[in-house]
């Protein structure tokens, strides 16, 4: 199941499902679209950032977004 996080995890910024702006990498840590370009490849793991799919509304309900952040800031991004 896909760990949807409901914020960037470099600038802050609210990602709700659905969010066009949303990134994932191959392990699922999110960023917005703006932190992604400036970025490149995820500077957690070293992945590709994609677009996040959506998850259906009954997915999220039994699986609600989780809040757990990978990294705080990271170089180049000015923390929100």
């Amino acid at each position: 199941m896909l760990e949807l996080r409901p914020v960037c995890e470099c600038c802050g910024r609210a990602l709700p499902n659905g969010d066009p702006d949303a990134r994932i990498c191959s392990f699922e840590c999110t960023f917005c679209a703006t932190c992604a370009e400036r970025l490149g490849p995820c500077p957690n793991c070293g992945g590709d950032l994609v677009l996040r799919p959506t998850r259906p509304a009954g997915a999220l309900a039994r699986h609600p977004a989780g809040a757990r952040v990978v990294r705080a800031a990271h170089p180049g991004c000015a923390p929100g």
